[in-house]
């Protein structure tokens, strides 16, 4: 397992190296992260028997981070505007059924999955774009995974007490500690990258640091509903693409308002 993960993520860590120094290609990379992760979204929903519209999700989900690559902007914050004209075309496509039990949950789980792994994870564009973007965008990348490289060596050799073990049994206490260290560990070790003084690093390590922890346990939450170990299998000991994005999902939002607010003082 551990050798399939090494492998593993030297292969990422190509393509992310060769696609980073360009921003439209890091957003289309991004993208593609972002339409395979909805894939097996509703696949693991559409398995569970929720009957949701499984590409209308991909194809409105994949809108919103191709408009961030294109620079496209409606209006300010056009994409809630664009989740609330997908929540009326779904509620328009209701009248099509034959009948009515279980449109709420398939209206409510197809506009989640867009929220959840569409819009969230089309924050990682924004700071590309951003000025500094490339440093930004690696700082992150180092904060978050390394926080997952913590809490899975730290759990695996020293972890002994259960975290939460309805939602995940092989996550501990003594890895989420470990994972929170690496996290905190990556901060200030971007210091150069990000410029900042070591009160904010220390804050963007810790909050950052959890949040990657809660986009994890979010999805496995999700996962143990769905009956399902991974979301995917296409990379070898770690999972599909949604495994390999989740601690992302709640960090990158973060992330990117903070950086927002701190620049505007």
């Amino acid at each position: 397992m551990l050798k399939k993960r090494i492998i593993s993520s030297v292969v990422l860590i190509c393509i992310l190296a060769a696609t980073t120094f360009i921003d439209w290609l890091s957003g289309l990379l991004v993208t593609a992260f972002i339409i395979a992760g909805l894939y097996e979204f509703f696949t693991m929903l559409k398995n569970k028997g929720i009957s949701i519209y499984k590409y209308f999700g991909i194809a409105m989900g994949a809108i919103i981070p191709l408009s961030i690559v294109l620079r496209f902007e409606l209006t300010r914050n056009w994409e809630l505007l664009f989740i609330v004209l997908t929540l009326l075309f779904l509620i328009l496509m209701q009248f099509r059924r034959r009948e009515n039990s279980g449109v709420i949950v398939d209206i409510s789980t197809t506009i989640f999955g867009i929220l959840y792994v569409s819009w969230f994870l089309s924050f990682l564009i924004k700071i590309r774009y951003l000025p500094r973007g490339i440093s930004l965008f690696t700082a992150l990348l180092i904060i978050t995974k390394l926080g997952d490289i913590g809490a899975y060596f730290i759990g695996t050799s020293f972890g002994k007490t259960p975290l939460i073990p309805r939602i995940s049994p092989k996550k501990s206490i003594e890895g989420a500690f470990g994972g929170l260290a690496f996290s905190i560990i990556g901060a200030l070790a971007s210091k150069t990258l990000l410029n900042l003084s070591y009160s904010h690093l220390l804050f963007i390590g810790f909050s950052l640091g959890i949040l990657g922890q809660l986009g994890d346990l979010s999805e496995s939450l999700m996962k143990r509903d769905c009956q399902v170990k991974d979301s995917g299998n296409i990379f070898p000991g770690m999972g599909g693409f949604l495994d390999l994005i989740d601690s992302l999902l709640f960090t990158s939002p973060a992330f990117y308002f903070y950086m927002i607010i701190i620049s505007n003082k």
